[in-house]
């Protein structure tokens, strides 16, 4: 008996090193949990048995447990490295239709040949669907699925509202504005640009020209043209006046109080200047390709004549190109959104996360990560930075919890272990050569 007693603790000895070796092993593997051998004695008696000089029949491996304490964070310049501050797991899935999920922290993800996010072994990234504003459509697993970064943000959005606020120079020189002409900079006092749009993406310069008006008091004339075309003011509203000055250009009034504040129109209650359609005869910008019929309206948004000087304080326009992906940003809360170069956010998906009644009940598939098992229980989702999930951290790793320092004792002691129990194989080898030799 006292042979398997020593082989049993060579046995747990041995497992004890393949466990600290492993963890040692692994030691710079992203998102690594360490494992600790846990062993537990052997006793075995009977109705019958003496518990009092029972000794024990050695030692077994109880479990071989991963601890999944949290590991130390290594920042990257990579914006899809995510590492969890917290209990929770990502979610992965081997197939784009597969509902066979894998859990894991190793935030190690990337972008295939298709723009899918996934990890290092071609698992794709859970996400949940968003709305428009960001927030959740449905939070449970059945509804994750793998996330697609769009290269290109919709399609164009030509350009119909141009929102301008200025101050206009009270003390400016007043000008004829029948003498206006956009190819003689002495007609006019100042002049502001903004990129539109037409229906295919293409972007123009609007340019907006002010004349103070010589023959009225506080009166600034307003005047359009697109690409150096002029475009006529068609529909100004009541309180702006329009005609036809010096070279046929067709312009806005707009007028102040002494005090320098906008006098908007009485009524109807609307301060736009409606330009006449670009593919106008007269305005030809557009000749053929892009939609004729397009106009743009001039909203001026509560405009000043001060003492001080031209200023635009604000100058918006509601077009939009094919914007090209210029980022992905991943929030704590685990929000995906892409933005694009012509200036668009777009919400794709919120990261999915998982968590554990009894972590150390998962069963490992390799790759650092994980199945759910009947010891873990179901996974719950969750979103991060809600609850007990974790937040998650963008352009960061989680390095592996192993402290190397606390390996190598363990690795000494085992080796100790491992000594003692094959010298007390050895003596039990001795006491039987001793008794076969009794004469």
């Amino acid at each position: 008996m006292s042979f398997n007693i020593a082989l049993s603790g060579i046995a747990a000895a041995k497992k004890d090193l393949d466990v600290t070796a492993n963890n040692i092993a692994n030691v710079n593997t992203i998102g690594y949990k360490e494992s600790r051998a846990e062993f537990a004695d052997v006793y075995a008696s009977s109705l019958f048995t003496n518990s009092k000089t029972k000794a024990g029949d050695g030692v077994t491996t109880a479990q071989v447990a991963q601890q999944f304490h949290q590991g130390s964070l290594s920042f990257t310049n990579n914006a899809l490295d995510l590492a969890i501050t917290g209990p929770g797991f990502f979610v992965t899935a081997s197939g784009l239709d597969s509902k066979e999920l894998t859990f894991t922290r190793a935030g190690a993800f990337k972008l295939n040949n298709e723009n899918f996010i996934v990890d290092s072994n071609g698992n794709y990234l859970q996400t949940y669907p968003v709305n428009s504003d960001g927030s959740s459509a449905a939070i449970n697993l059945t509804s994750t699925q793998g996330l697609k970064i769009p290269e290109t943000a919709g399609v164009p959005v030509k350009s119909g509202m141009v929102t301008m606020s200025a101050n206009l120079p009270a003390n400016a020189d007043a000008k004829d504005i029948t003498m206006f002409n956009i190819d003689d900079a002495a007609t006019y006092n100042h002049s502001t640009s903004v990129t539109i749009y037409d229906s295919l993406g293409e972007s123009h310069v609007q340019t907006s020209y002010f004349v103070k008006d010589s023959t009225g008091t506080n009166r600034w004339a307003q005047f359009t043209a697109v690409d150096g075309v002029k475009v006529d003011a068609v529909a100004p509203t009541v309180g702006l006046t329009a005609g036809t000055v010096g070279t046929g250009h067709v312009g806005a009034l707009i007028n102040f109080d002494s005090s320098g504040v906008y006098l908007p129109p009485t009524a109807p209650a609307s301060a736009d200047i409606f330009m006449q359609p670009l593919g106008t005869p007269g305005a030809g910008v557009y000749n053929t390709g892009p939609d004729g019929t397009q106009t743009i309206t001039l909203r001026m948004d509560k405009p000043t004549q001060f003492s001080s000087g031209f200023e635009v304080t604000s100058l918006e326009q509601d077009g939009l190109t094919v914007g090209r992906l210029t980022g992905v940003e991943i929030g704590p809360d685990g929000l995906v959104k892409a933005t694009y170069s012509n200036g668009s956010s777009q919400p794709l998906g919120r990261v999915a996360m998982a968590r554990f009644r009894n972590e150390q009940g998962l069963t490992q598939k390799g790759n650092t990560s994980w199945q759910a098992s009947q010891n873990s229980g179901e996974p719950l989702a969750g979103e991060a930075d809600s609850g007990t999930f974790g937040t998650i951290n963008s352009a960061a790793l989680e390095q592996a919890n192993v402290d190397l320092t606390t390996e190598l004792v363990d690795l000494i002691t085992a080796q100790r272990n491992f000594q003692a129990n094959s010298r007390a194989l050895e003596v039990n080898q001795a006491l039987s050569q001793t008794i076969l030799q009794i004469r």
